[in-house]
């Protein structure tokens, strides 16, 4: 049995990958819609950026570390990482783009390792190499892999350059503080782009994608800022891959996408190595409150 605290830090993830799944999901309902990837990306900054501002409890003093590097580059790991996810959902099935992203934990682990001394074991490597075979049979290099394909696994790259430095920074900042930073910076950032791309008309059934969009990032990234502070990132890394249950149940509910046999040997590898690692980490008794 795993220890209560534990079950705490899995239910807190796996809402926040929920949440963030259903702004995706909403992303890719705009984006398979006609609208630009770009616009989308800017609007879920923006939006999220006026609505949480308030809540966020930003005081002057803060304001000058919005322009310091680790924040800056954190927040640029995201609005990359989110960019790029919605390229790919423009054209791919929501449960292979996240069978893809998982590479991402991968990437967080070894960061976490070099740069951040958390110690990496035998077995929960071994294990990650297991999940990093199953993201190639999403992928299928081998067949010709599509460039929706190579924007979800650069995506993940980001996102797991972001989980790293989320980490690194968690404990430095308020939680409210690094999410407000990343919205500010990445709506600035997108701007250019944003601003420029084709605007479809406002209609409320686009305004409602936008906002769910939006707000379901915001939410789920707000909340593993705080498991972040809970535990190390080589634990949140393989909690994280309860994202893929909430992506294959939406891809089929909304959009009818059924993984294929390859696809789906692939999502049942990486959610083994995710668990079999979260198991892992148990047994080395490693402390959950970080």
């Amino acid at each position: 049995m795993f220890p209560p605290a534990l079950w705490r830090l899995a239910a807190l993830v796996f809402v926040a990958v929920t949440a963030v799944v259903v702004g995706d999901t909403a992303g890719k309902l705009m984006t398979a819609g006609g609208v630009d990837p770009a616009f989308v990306a800017w609007t879920r900054f923006l939006l999220a950026a006026l609505i949480l501002a308030p809540f966020s409890g930003v005081r002057l003093h803060e304001l000058p570390h919005l322009l310091r590097w680790r924040v800056a580059l954190r927040a640029g790991f995201i609005c990359c990482g989110i960019f790029c996810i919605l390229t790919a959902l423009k054209t791919e099935p929501i449960a292979n783009v996240f069978g893809a992203f998982f590479v991402g934990p991968i990437v967080s682990y070894i960061l976490a390792t070099l740069f951040l001394g958390e110690r990496p074991t035998a077995t929960r490597s071994a294990l990650l190499a297991i999940g990093f075979a199953g993201v190639m049979l999403v992928v299928k290099p081998g067949v010709g892999v599509s460039v929706g394909m190579l924007f979800a696994l650069a995506a993940g790259v980001f996102y797991g350059a972001y989980l790293a430095m989320t980490r690194l920074v968690a404990g430095d900042y308020r939680p409210r503080f690094l999410l407000i930073s990343q919205l500010i910076i990445g709506a600035l950032a997108l701007t250019p782009i944003g601003a420029s791309a084709e605007i479809p008309e406002l209609t409320p059934y686009l305004c409602f994608l936008i906002a769910v969009s939006a707000l379901g990032s915001a939410v789920g990234n707000y909340i593993l800022v705080i498991a972040n502070r809970q535990a190390e990132a080589s634990l949140i890394a393989p909690l994280v891959y309860s994202q893929l249950f909430s992506a294959t149940i939406l891809g089929v509910v909304v959009f009818r996408d059924w993984p294929d046999l390859l696809s789906l040997l692939g999502l049942v590898l990486i959610a083994f190595s995710g668990f079999a690692s979260l198991r892992a980490h148990f047994r080395t008794k490693a402390p959950v409150g970080g």
